[in-house]
């Protein structure tokens, strides 16, 4: 099954949310997926690992590539 969605960032959460707010600015709406928070809200304890991922539509997909890189190299 094909996704609408593609992911263009796997990270630290600091940097995901740096990153989505980025994203946001120009108009593209991320999804912002961290397994740690999620488990943690549903009562399963806080996981170790901090990673997040960032998904965006298909139609968004290179432009929001595009971001994620030049950030990148800020970094």
């Amino acid at each position: 099954m094909e996704s609408d969605y593609y992911k263009v960032f796997t990270g630290n959460g600091m940097m995901g949310k740096w990153i989505a707010s980025e994203l946001e600015s120009v108009g593209i709406s991320p999804i912002l997926k961290n397994e740690g928070e999620s488990a943690r809200l549903a009562g399963f304890g806080i996981l170790d690992n901090q990673s997040v991922e960032l998904y965006v539509h298909k139609e968004e997909r290179q432009k929001a590539l595009a971001i994620v890189q030049d950030l990148s190299k800020e970094q």
